[in-house]
């Protein structure tokens, strides 16, 4: 993240002029949390119009934050060395037309390399929201008020995502669907560029760092070597190069790490400040935020396709879905700073992968006793605690990770931090995805198994002979098993064809049979498929709670106490 040592310390806004500058940037950080967060709601209604792949439905996803991720300090450095009012116009002009582009795509692969560019923009864009905020506010008191407001706007535009995603998909406004949720973004960001123009104070580092292109270029090639197979691997049917290209990123980010420590020695300007890593604290509690978002937003994917593909929820009904997660989220979050972490210290972190491994346990249970009939009430439980289990970690946990930095380090450290905590929700989707869309395949006979004494008996009521029932059985195994191990959602596989042509056939001469035979074999389709999702679920759910358990024993490294908000306050 960007610094500011060597701005002016005063003030070079006040009254009015700085209440509308404030405005603008924190509209800008909504914008981003919101397109975070917003897309998710609409993964399937975008596959169902574009035929997007399980691969696709992941990059659309992890796309955005990994370019984020990947250029966020980049971002910093060059609002140091430009000037923060700058970078923040061309990061949201970028993001603006970036945000087009994604409301027009007529292909995932436009829609990808749209969200590829938006993340890349933002990067340019929300790194000087902190460094303006720095040179208007220039105390400590003041900066203090600014940031918890700052990271209450965070809180609502979490919670806001889903829910808006799913009123403006729902919605439909001029037949827009899905694409209203980045159309939306050209209003705001066309009215952001220009009262940033006219308010933003022009202002950069007197002192900035240099950029850092070899090191920019090894993270980015590291992180495609270990991405892209992950995400394609299932596709492809996982070639043996896809392993290969995964062992191998782990040689290119030791290079990038020797990268690193020799620009330190060259020019004191590397991308990270390698000397950050030990430092106990900060290494443990990296790992701790990067793991801890990498779950976390994969439990959202995993979550969003079990609601609406499995359950077949509406848009609407599946965003609302989300709100009491949202509402332990922002309970939790509200009361461990000021409340709780004072009186427990770092018992609280400690305590929150617990905890929400204890609601995804509960979310288990529940799906499992309710089966597919289960309701967005009968939710709220498992949602609520799984939610007061994150907000004990996202609201306190940045203290702990910088008690033990240098205060001259803190500002790289947290740009660090923010790049990681992106980085681990990219890797979230595409490792979580692996597991999910992996058990919808492998799980489709045995869920079929679950269905077939119904499906013969409703076969036999409809009035089928019993020669023909086994055949029917057989087809509908096939058709079912072959669209649970595909590609693409929305395709339609060959057995499936060959299924709905023999009832065509039929319906030549027995119509009425052939309609009783189609609505039997819809019921136990639908049935099979909430089963098949649910097993999907159980299985990624079951990893996510190892995962927090292995998150929560990392916590134990950090200190028992976080650095007090006064001493970061000039950071």
């Amino acid at each position: 993240m960007a610094t500011v040592q060597g701005v002016a310390a005063r003030p070079v806004l006040t009254g009015r002029a700085r209440t509308i500058a404030l405005w603008v940037i924190l509209l800008a950080f909504f914008m981003d949390i919101l397109d975070t967060t917003i897309v998710n709601v609409a993964i399937p209604s975008i596959q169902a119009n574009l035929g997007a792949s399980y691969s696709s439905i992941q990059w659309i996803v992890a796309g955005y934050s990994l370019t984020f991720a990947l250029f966020l300090i980049t971002g910093g450095r060059l609002g140091d060395i430009y000037g923060y009012r700058t970078l923040f116009i061309l990061g949201m002009a970028g993001f603006t037309v970036a945000s087009l582009l994604s409301g027009l795509a007529s292909t995932t692969a436009m829609l990808i390399a749209s969200r590829l560019l938006q993340g890349f923009m933002a990067a340019m864009m929300v790194p000087q929201i902190l460094a303006t905020i720095q040179v208007m506010f220039p105390t400590t008191q003041e900066r203090q008020g600014v940031s918890a407001f700052y990271g209450a706007l965070a809180g609502i535009a979490t919670v806001f995502g889903p829910i808006a995603g799913a009123l403006l998909i729902n919605g439909n406004l001029w037949g827009l669907g899905w694409r209203a949720i980045f159309l939306i973004n050209l209003p705001v960001g066309v009215a952001a560029i220009v009262l940033g123009w006219i308010f933003l104070p022009r202002a950069k580092s007197a002192h900035p760092l240099k950029l850092d292109f070899l090191g920019v270029a090894l993270i980015l090639v590291a992180m495609l070597m270990l991405m892209y197979p992950l995400i394609q691997g299932r596709e492809l049917d996982w070639p043996d190069w896809t392993f290969v290209s995964m062992a191998a990123s782990t040689l290119v980010f030791a290079l990038f790490g020797w990268s690193q420590v020799a620009k330190n020695r060259r020019d004191g300007s590397p991308l990270v400040v390698p000397r950050l890593f030990r430092t106990r604290s900060f290494v443990a509690g990296t790992f701790v935020i990067g793991a801890f978002f990498a779950i976390v937003t994969g439990f959202f994917l995993s979550l969003t396709l079990f609601l609406q593909i499995g359950l077949g929820y509406g848009v609407l009904k599946a965003g609302l879905t989300s709100i009491p997660f949202s509402l332990g989220v922002s309970v939790a979050a509200g009361s461990s700073g000021p409340v709780l972490v004072p009186r427990f210290g770092r018992n609280i972190i400690t305590a929150g992968p617990l905890v929400m491994a204890f609601g995804f346990a509960l979310f288990i249970w529940t799906i499992g006793y309710f089966g597919g009939g289960v309701t967005p009430w009968q939710l709220i439980p498992a949602q609520l605690i799984a939610g007061i289990g994150m907000g004990f970690v996202v609201a306190p946990v940045y203290p702990f990770i910088l008690a033990e930095v240098p205060l001259e380090d803190a500002g790289s450290a947290s740009g660090v931090i923010s790049a990681v905590s992106q980085i681990g929700g990219a890797v979230g989707v595409a490792l979580i995805g692996v597991i999910f869309f992996g058990a919808i395949g492998s799980n489709s006979l045995a869920s079929v198994d679950s269905v077939r004494p119904a499906l013969l008996a409703d076969l036999g009521s409809a009035g089928v002979p019993a020669f023909a029932q086994g055949p029917i059985v057989d087809s509908f195994t096939t058709c079912f098993h072959d669209r649970s191990i595909g590609k693409d959602f929305a395709a339609v596989p060959e057995s499936c064809k060959a299924t709905g042509k023999s009832l065509t056939d039929l319906a030549t001469t027995q119509p009425a049979l052939a309609r009783a035979v189609g609505d039997v074999i819809a019921k136990h389709a639908s049935t099979a498929n909430q089963v098949n999702f649910t097993a999907a679920l159980t299985r990624a759910l079951t990893w996510m709670i190892v995962a927090m358990l292995v998150v929560c024993l990392a916590s134990f490294l950090l200190p028992r106490r976080p650095r007090e908000g006064a001493e970061l306050g000039g950071i």
